[in-house]
C-alpha cells in the first residue's frame, strides 16, 4: 500500500520509533546535557578564576602579605576548583535527564508527568557534593532555595486556588524592600559580628566597605557601649594616610572614626569615587562572561551592540554598588548626627535605607541581587542566633546545604517542566540548551489527543 495511506499527515501523533531509536535518543541527550553542564560549570567558574588570576599577575610581588600563596599554587587551585565545578553541574544535568527518561520510560510520559521533574531534580541535588566533601556551600544553598520560592511564588500569583494568598508577592517594589531588610542585616553584621557572614562575602564586604579592621572594631565599640581599646590604633592609620586626627574617647557618636576630619557630605563622595573604582573589576566579568556564553550566536551577528550593552551594564552595576557602599557610610552618619547617639538598633535602622540604592539597577536584576543578599542575611541572622544559643550550630547539622539544595532544585526543576511560564526568558533558553526542550505530555503513545497540556 502506498505511504499515504498508511499515515494521515494531519494526525498530530508522532511516528513509532523503535526501542533502539528511543535508546540513542535517550542516551543522546544524557551526554550532551552532561557535556553542556560541564561547560556552563567550567566557563563559569574558571573565568572568574582566570580574571583573578589576572589581576594577581599584576599586583607586585612585595605587595603580598608573607606566607600567601604562589602564583603557581593559585593557578593549581583554579584549575581544580575550575574542574570540580564543571565535574558538578555537568553531573547534575546528566542525572536529572537521565532519571527523568527512566522514570518516563518505566512509569509512562503523561502519567508520571505531574511530578517525575520533582523527583529527578532531587536526586540530581546531591551533585554538589562534587564540590568537595568538606565543602559547605551553605550560601549557595540557601540561594537557590530564594529562587525555588520566587518561582513557587509565581505559580501561586496564577493560580486560580492560591491567587489572592499570594497577590502581596506581586508588589512591584518588594525586590527593594527585600534588600532594605538584607542590608540591615548584612551591613549591621559586617560591623558589629563579621563571623556571622560567609568568609568570601566578609572579605567581599572588606574591600568594597573601604575601612580598615581597626576603624570597624571602633565603632563596634561604641555602637555596643564598651570602653574603647585602640583609639591609638585609628589615630596611627590615619597618621599613616597623612590625616592628623585626635578623637575623643568620650564622643557620642564615631563619624570621626568613619571618616577623620572629614566632613559626613565631603566623605560620601569622596568615598563613591573610590567604591566606583573598586566596582568596575568586580563587573566585568559578570556581564562580559555571561555574553560570551548567553549570547555567543549574537556576539558573531552584532558584536557592538552585544558588547556595547555588556559595557553599559558594567557601568550601571558598579555605579549601583558604589552608592550601595557610600550611602551605608552616609546613612548611619545622618541618623547618628540627628538622635546624638550609636547603638546596635541604630546601626540596624541606619544600614536598613542602604537597599535604595538597588534603584539604580535593571527592574530585572533587582530581584537577583536582592535575593542574593537575602541568602547571606539569613544565614548570618540564623548564625547570631545559633551563638546566642537559640538554635543549633549549623556545623552540627551534617550537609544541610546539600539537603536544602536538592529541595530548591526539586521545585525549580519541576517548575521548569510543569510551569515554564514562570521563568524569564533568558533563564528559559540556557535550560533548554543544557536540558532540552520538554517533551510534551501528548508525546506518550498512551496520551489522549487534544488535551494540550496535561
Amino acid at each position: 500500500m502506498p505511504p499515504s495511506l498508511l499515515s494521515d499527515p494531519s494526525d498530530p501523533r508522532p511516528e513509532p520509533t523503535s526501542p533502539d531509536d528511543e535508546l540513542r535518543r535517550w542516551l543522546r541527550r544524557c551526554v550532551e546535557a552532561a557535556g553542556k553542564g560541564f561547560a556552563i560549570g567550567a566557563g563559569l567558574k574558571g573565568g572568574l578564576a582566570l580574571f583573578s588570576i589576572l589581576v594577581r599577575f599584576r599586583a607586585r610581588t612585595r605587595s603580598r602579605k608573607a606566607g600567601a600563596i604562589t602564583n603557581d599554587e593559585a593557578v593549581e587551585a583554579a584549575v581544580r576548583e575550575t574542574l570540580r565545578y564543571g565535574l558538578f553541574l555537568g553531573t547534575f544535568a546528566g542525572t536529572f535527564v537521565s532519571v527523568d527518561e527512566l522514570i518516563s520510560a518505566l512509569g509512562g510520559h503523561k502519567r508520571t508527568a505531574g511530578w517525575r521533574a520533582l523527583l529527578a531534580g532531587a536526586i540530581a541535588g546531591p551533585s554538589m557534593l562534587l564540590t568537595g566533601r568538606n565543602t559547605q556551600h551553605t550560601s549557595l544553598a540557601v540561594y537557590i532555595l530564594m529562587r525555588a520560592a520566587v518561582l513557587a511564588s509565581r505559580c501561586g500569583i496564577k493560580s486560580k486556588r492560591f491567587g489572592n494568598v499570594c497577590k502581596p508577592l506581586s508588589w512591584s517594589h518588594g525586590d527593594l524592600f527585600l534588600m532594605c531588610l538584607s542590608s540591615s542585616q548584612v551591613l549591621s553584621a559586617y560591623i558589629l559580628k563579621q563571623d556571622s557572614l560567609p568568609s568570601t562575602y566578609k572579605s567581599f564586604l572588606n574591600k568594597h566597605g573601604g575601612k580598615d579592621a581597626v576603624i570597624l572594631q571602633g565603632v563596634k565599640e561604641i555602637a555596643c557601649n564598651l570602653p574603647f581599646t585602640n583609639l591609638e590604633g585609628i589615630e596611627k592609620y590615619y597618621r599613616s594616610m597623612g590625616i592628623n586626627v585626635k578623637l575623643d574617647p568620650k564622643m557620642k557618636v564615631p563619624c570621626s572614626i568613619v571618616h577623620g576630619n572629614q566632613s559626613c557630605v565631603g566623605h560620601f563622595f569622596s568615598f563613591l569615587l573610590q567604591a566606583y573604582q573598586r566596582a568596575l573589576p568586580v563587573y566585568l566579568p559578570v556581564y562580559l562572561i555571561p555574553a560570551l556564553i548567553v549570547h555567543r550566536q549574537d556576539l558573531l551577528l552584532r558584536p557592538f551592540t552585544i558588547l556595547g550593552k555588556s559595557l553599559i551594564g558594567t557601568a550601571r552595576s558598579s555605579l549601583f554598588l558604589s552608592v550601595y557602599c557610600s550611602s551605608a557610610w552616609a546613612w548611619t552618619c545622618l541618623l547618628f548626627r540627628t538622635f546624638e547617639r550609636c547603638s546596635i538598633p541604630m546601626v540596624a535602622m541606619g544600614t536598613f535605607p542602604t537597599g535604595l540604592a538597588l534603584a539604580i539597577e535593571k527592574k530585572s536584576r533587582r530581584i537577583e541581587l536582592s535575593l542574593y543578599c537575602l541568602a547571606r542575611a539569613i544565614e548570618s541572622f540564623f548564625a547570631c542566633l545559633a551563638d546566642a544559643g537559640l538554635c543549633p550550630q549549623a556545623s552540627r547539622l551534617k550537609r544541610a546545604d546539600v539537603l536544602v539544595f536538592s529541595m530548591a532544585t526539586s521545585i525549580i526543576m519541576h517548575c521548569y517542566a510543569r510551569e515554564r511560564e514562570v521563568f524569564r526568558s533568558k533563564y528559559l533558553n540556557v535550560l533548554d540548551w543544557v536540558f532540552g526542550v520538554p517533551r510534551p505530555c501528548d508525546d506518550d503513545e498512551d496520551a489522549d489527543l487534544g488535551k494540550g497540556k496535561c
